[in-house]
């Protein structure tokens, strides 16, 4: 997991990495950002961002502009994971509809009528920095970001191009709505409407070394609308792509370094909730957990990100103490 002493062959394969394959990766990586960034700037020229709620994007734009930054942000996105080293992705589609449909409905027509269950929300394990990166090569869908993250150069507007919906940790007013409530109303929004983006939603809220899963939020089965669950793996013998316990510059540093890397991604039919379910967005959301866990390998921990921080906290030498919740 990146954390323990190289031995010095180790070290010396690292260090020629280091002085070529890294600034190689960086400066292709930095090269796709700009050109996409550009591609976005183009297509969003003359053209006010949609506003609401403190929330700024535009991903409702319609026609060539909605279908170039679509596109091109799907292939850019695969051209950076090729530039990190996913050269190939083994991807096990069980549910070829809902996937061609996916491919197909960026070219509908506004609130065209829907001929099949589609999913609001993409619900996926979350491993890496790189699962947002493929998600957006196959789906390009929209997902929860920081409020800076939109201020950011050249990333700040490729994220309102992707609709993200941004966390405010203060609100201006007392009228607007909270983030879980515009999650809600994106998610009913694209399973309504073809033409509207699809939200990408990482229910167990942080990071695993992708053999477990962990407990989910309901945050993605508010809305009791279908989700389209995928189950990502990162397969290594070397160093693990998986972003668990080191520091975020020390695992790009030994994930760039890696000549190979390796994914395998596993996409499930759309999930139905019953009506039970509906009236339980706890139940659903720990049933689509169970038929993940089950379909992808994967052990079951009750372990959360409370747990996790102390964990963190005991190996960077911060002992702490963890306070039970109440029943």
């Amino acid at each position: 997991m990146g954390r323990g002493e190289l031995p010095w062959t180790e070290k010396v394969l690292l260090g020629i990495a280091f002085v070529t394959l890294l600034p190689l990766r960086v400066v292709l990586a930095t090269s796709v950002v700009v050109l996409y960034y550009l591609i976005c700037r183009v297509c969003t020229l003359f053209r006010a961002p949609n506003r609401e709620d403190e929330q700024e994007d535009y991903a409702h734009l319609g026609g060539w502009r909605r279908s170039v930054i679509y596109w091109s942000g799907r292939v850019l996105s695969r051209v950076m994971l090729f530039a990190f080293g996913f050269y190939w992705i083994q991807e096990s589609i069980r549910n070829p509809e809902i996937d061609a449909r996916i491919n197909n409905e960026v070219d509908c027509n506004d609130h065209q009528s829907v001929e099949h269950e589609r999913p609001g929300v993409i619900v996926s394990n979350h491993i890496s920095h790189m699962d947002i990166l493929y998600h957006m090569s196959s789906s390009f869908p929209s997902f929860v970001a920081k409020r800076s993250v939109g201020k950011l150069p050249l990333v700040g507007l490729i994220s309102k191009c992707l609709g993200c919906v941004y966390v405010q940790r203060e609100s201006k007013s007392s009228d607007t709505k909270g983030v879980s409530a515009v999650v809600n109303e994106r998610i009913q929004e694209a399973h309504q409407d073809k033409s509207a983006p699809m939200m990408l939603l990482f229910p167990e809220g942080t990071t695993t070394n992708g053999d477990y899963i962990l407990p989910f939020k309901t945050g993605a089965f508010l809305a009791k609308a279908p989700v389209l669950p995928v189950i990502l793996k990162y397969p290594y013998e070397r160093f693990s792509p998986a972003w668990e316990s080191i520091s975020g510059a020390r695992h790009v540093i030994l994930l760039l370094c890696q000549f190979v890397n390796n994914m395998t991604v596993t996409r499930l039919p759309v999930y139905n909730p019953s009506q039970e379910e509906k009236d339980n967005p706890k139940l659903y959301a720990e049933n689509v957990r169970r038929l993940m866990a089950r379909k992808g390998k994967l052990i079951m921990s009750d372990i959360g990100l409370a747990e996790k921080r102390v964990y963190h906290a005991a190996l960077n030498g911060r002992p702490t103490v963890l306070h039970q919740k109440e029943d």
